[in-house]
């Protein structure tokens, strides 16, 4: 899922996965989006988007969250209103990443933690109207619990464009979203 596209306005990130067999601990994947400013655009963010927020501007939100996988079609959606964003923003990261009950219940030093491998019937489409830009469905970074999939980046006269490029982290969602706009070798 590489490749550029350019002049881009309103884009919907959706996130799908199945639900985990009765009696195991629920699948839950998040869609989180790093906000970068002009002056540092990969160091800190100027904000995050995940579960439970939204854009201080109202210009990304989380249109639908779930917990579980369960449902039809995609479980997660997120709108980034890219052309309404202040011109001081000029970088936006999309990620998704694995909210993993088990080890945050601190059963042990790798026990628990799940990968995109762990979950069946992972995908990712991003769409702006009724054009598909890019699809994945994770197996690329199939060892990972985390995974940046869409970088968007905002030039000079003000256009913005899409790098659909899927990078797998070794990370926690709190480590995630401290790194996954850092430079990366």
């Amino acid at each position: 899922m590489s490749g550029v596209r350019k002049g881009l306005a309103k884009v919907e990130i959706a996130l799908r996965w199945d639900p985990s067999p009765a009696g195991t601990p629920a699948n839950d994947l998040d869609i989180l989006a790093a906000v970068y400013g002009a002056a540092d655009p990969h160091g800190e963010p100027v904000y995050l988007v995940h579960f439970g927020s939204r854009a201080p501007d109202g210009t990304i939100t989380l249109n639908r969250d779930s917990q579980t996988g369960q449902g039809f079609g995609f479980d997660e959606v997120m709108t980034l209103e890219l052309t309404r964003m202040s011109s001081e923003l000029r970088r936006v990261v999309v990620g998704v990443v694995i909210q993993d009950a088990d080890a945050d219940a601190g059963t042990g030093a790798g026990e628990g933690v799940k990968t995109f491998a762990d979950i069946p019937g992972t995908g990712l489409r991003i769409r702006e109207g009724y054009t598909d830009l890019a699809e994945t469905d994770f197996a690329a970074v199939a060892g990972a619990t985390a995974a940046t999939v869409a970088e968007f980046v905002r030039d000079a006269s003000g256009s913005w464009s899409l790098d659909g490029a899927v990078r797998g982290f070794e990370a926690g969602p709190e480590e995630f979203a401290r790194t996954m706009g850092a430079v990366r070798s």
